[in-house]
């Protein structure tokens, strides 16, 4: 059904990740020949979190969202400050239950629409109680 398994608050104070970074990109195409050496590092809370004050880590479990490229056991980075716009994939919890689905606001109303399918889109009830818990904004997805 595309849910998320409990948020994790990523600290204020605490540095996520930093890597080495390629001084090459890498071809997805041919092959070309690459460097034996890394040149420096990469601080992946610059690149991936915008505002580290409201963003979470969900899991996503369900494949609802395949079709957005966000497969079940992926982790995505959710920013609670964002304002969320029509074709945003948020995470929405309607009438309490939690779900991962893109947001379409159309002149009959609120729907939350799965990527995939195998799952009917969900048009929102006028007397449902739904909130935007936050917008998806990177999907960090196993390979």
């Amino acid at each position: 059904m595309g849910v998320i398994v409990g948020p994790r608050v990523i600290d204020a104070g605490a540095s996520l990740l930093s890597v080495l970074i390629s001084p090459v990109a890498v071809a997805a195409g041919f092959p070309s020949p690459a460097q034996d050496y890394f040149d420096g590092r990469i601080d992946l809370n610059a690149h991936l979190i915008k505002d580290i004050t409201s963003t979470f880590v969900v899991r996503v479990t369900g494949d609802s969202m395949e079709g957005a490229g966000i497969s079940d056991g992926d982790e995505l980075i959710v920013n609670r400050a964002l304002q969320p716009r029509d074709g945003s994939v948020v995470i929405a919890v309607l009438d309490g239950e939690l779900t991962v689905k893109r947001l379409r606001i159309t002149a009959k109303g609120v729907v939350l629409q799965a990527e995939n399918p195998r799952y009917a889109d969900i048009r929102v009830p006028a007397l449902s109680e739904l909130t935007i818990w936050g917008v998806a904004t990177r999907c960090l997805h196993h390979v």
